[in-house]
């Protein structure tokens, strides 16, 4: 059939692509997967009682689940040795793509905020015991959903790329505690969105930002970020300190997620087929899976919305589309594997999505 032929086509492309990328590949390459990974023990910031993770053991995922993950990676983190064991995973899974240097930025993430998802829950007034997220991807589900006021009333909102809120408040709230991004996904979204007014990321008293890294560009601009510094090589490089996060963010507002983190996600909740295919190397979870992720790994409770339904054509790609698109699928994700991934996760009372049917 065709599809087999526009497959092959496309994991042929996806090949010259990666062939010009990457640099020649050792005689004998390490293990790809890597199933190993650096273990955290961050104590839990709460004494919820009925948290997500007391809940885990009950359910199938049980087996892959690893408690002690280390979802943020940050100063403590940068070792030789670890630079070593990480270099042998590309992109989002390790240091593979990141200079010494690159890595070695890590260094000035050393706040106490740099390291705890939750940095400001001590100071929260609201005497709750449990940590209530709310994590919003930009699905069309949401358009015309009126559950901004239910989004806002979470202690922590998380949100991703173009996440457009001026004029959609009703519908997906006005707060943003965490913003997650890598610096491509972000740019992406800011020449793609600048028509419906998206300008960059969330600015205010209470975001955070966290990096996804998948190259050398985020631990660069997450340094200029942090220091008020210039860039001055490669695609952000400007006269200027970078100003996507307000003119005076500091570096307790940035938080990175750990590359074993991101690995362990590809090869334990999402193992997709496209493994098995010459797009393996540009495949991994989406940012917005990511981030749902390690909601589940850091919240007592998440409420998930304008995540991928198997309702999903009856919606519009984005909550913002002005005019209606399909969802659009892209070779270096698997996104009906992620919507099986949260059904799943709601049928097990993991999470609680957002669904309209």
């Amino acid at each position: 059939g065709n599809d087999t032929e526009s497959d092959q086509a496309t994991s042929d492309k996806a090949k010259s692509i990666i062939s010009s990328l990457k640099p020649v590949a050792k005689p004998t390459e390490p293990d790809f997967f890597g199933d190993r990974y650096a273990t955290d023990d961050v104590p839990s910031q709460t004494n919820c009682p009925n948290n997500i993770r007391k809940h885990v053991p009950q359910t199938q995922f049980a087996e892959m689940f690893l408690h002690n993950i280390p979802v943020l990676q940050w100063a403590k983190h940068f070792t030789p040795e670890e630079y070593q064991r990480l270099r042998h995973y590309g992109g989002a899974h390790g240091w593979g793509g990141v200079s010494a240097e690159g890595v070695f930025s890590l260094g000035i993430l050393n706040t106490p905020a740099n390291r705890l998802m939750f940095d400001d829950w001590e100071n929260s007034a609201n005497g709750s015991k449990c940590i209530r997220c709310a994590v919003v991807g930009n699905g069309g589900i949401l358009n015309g959903s009126r559950k901004g006021k239910e989004i806002d009333e979470h202690d922590y909102v998380f949100r991703v790329n173009g996440a457009a809120l001026k004029g959609f408040e009703n519908d997906v709230g006005s707060r943003t505690s965490f913003y997650t991004f890598s610096t491509n996904t972000m740019r992406n979204s800011m020449r793609r969105y600048a028509r419906i007014g998206y300008r960059g990321p969330p600015i205010s008293k209470e975001t955070r930002y966290i990096f996804l890294p998948d190259h050398d560009r985020d631990y660069i601009l997450m340094k200029a970020a942090s220091t008020h510094t210039a860039i001055v090589k490669g695609p952000e490089r400007s006269k200027n300190p970078p100003a996507y996060f307000g003119k005076d963010v500091t570096v307790e507002k940035f938080k990175i997620y750990h590359p074993d983190f991101t690995r362990y996600l590809r090869n334990r909740f999402l193992h997709s087929r496209l493994l098995k295919t010459g797009t393996r190397r540009i495949y991994r979870p989406s940012t917005g899976a990511v981030m749902l992720l390690a909601a589940i790994h850091t919240c007592d409770q998440v409420d998930a919305y304008g995540f991928m339904t198997p309702d999903y054509r009856l919606y519009s790609d984005h909550y913002y589309d002005k005019q209606r698109h399909p969802v659009h699928f892209y070779a270096n994700h698997d996104m009906r594997m992620e919507m099986r991934l949260w059904q799943e996760l709601h049928n097990a009372g993991l999470i609680n999505l957002f669904m309209r049917q």
